[in-house]
């Protein structure tokens, strides 16, 4: 019996990527523009931590249904070298690399993780602490929380009509995971995840899609070049 909650009305993949990606900008802005430690900084800093969630959510969801998993894994890999170079010139050589290269991580482990299940579960769990370990070595964004939380809205997303409320025990990983960068932040990002109506939405298409790759990269330029005008 599926005993999955379900909200009253939803939210499709394409409003979550809106609503992720006005989330990371907000967050960005506090960052990179603001002054740090201010009341208006740190209200702006946990709205920016409802991106990574639901991103990795989605990143989730995407492996799941998507056509080719190879093609999926090098887009994300293709952005991620892409977006190294403008958050190299805002972050400096601070020894972190963009979200991309853990979303890219992420669908990796996801790739080698369902095949190893079938053998061993054994073999899956060293895997996923490899992969998470290796996102804290290559110093990621996220690190290997960053990891752990996509695998487990894979796992549970697996389980859905077999293990009940496996729509909380998604919510409970990612709370108890995510709370680490604020826990506002991750209340706000389970609140907006629960309301998911597993419908794809307006953004359809390869245009689109590829837009909202390309969004990542283009926000980080921008904001380059606001902050040459702001201190020239």
């Amino acid at each position: 019996m599926n005993m999955t909650l379900k909200p009253a009305f939803g939210l499709s993949g394409s409003a979550l990527k809106v609503i992720a990606m006005i989330s990371m900008v907000i967050d960005h802005i506090a960052l990179y523009l603001m002054e740090h430690g201010t009341v208006l900084y740190e209200a702006m800093r946990c709205i920016g931590r409802i991106a990574f969630p639901v991103f990795a959510f989605l990143i989730a969801e995407g492996f799941i249904h998507t056509r080719s998993r190879y093609r999926y894994f090098f887009t994300l890999l293709g952005f991620a070298v892409i977006s190294e170079i403008p958050w190299y010139m805002l972050n400096g050589a601070d020894g972190t690399h963009n979200v991309m290269f853990t979303l890219a991580l992420g669908v990796a482990t996801l790739m080698v993780l369902e095949n190893l299940l079938q053998r061993s579960m054994v073999l899956g769990f060293l895997w996923t602490l490899g992969m998470a370990g290796l996102a804290s070595w290559l110093g990621v964004d996220y690190e290997w929380r960053g990891i752990l939380v996509i695998v487990f809205f894979y796992l549970f997303n697996g389980f859905e009509h077999s293990l009940p409320y496996s729509r909380g025990m998604q919510f409970f990983c990612t709370f108890t995971l995510m709370m680490h960068y604020g826990v506002i932040g991750a209340v706000m990002a389970c609140m907006i995840l629960y309301l998911y109506n597993r419908k794809r939405g307006f953004v359809q298409g390869g245009i689109a899609k590829y837009g909202f790759y390309a969004f990542y990269p283009v926000h980080f330029i921008l904001f380059i070049q606001i902050c040459n005008r702001s201190f020239s």
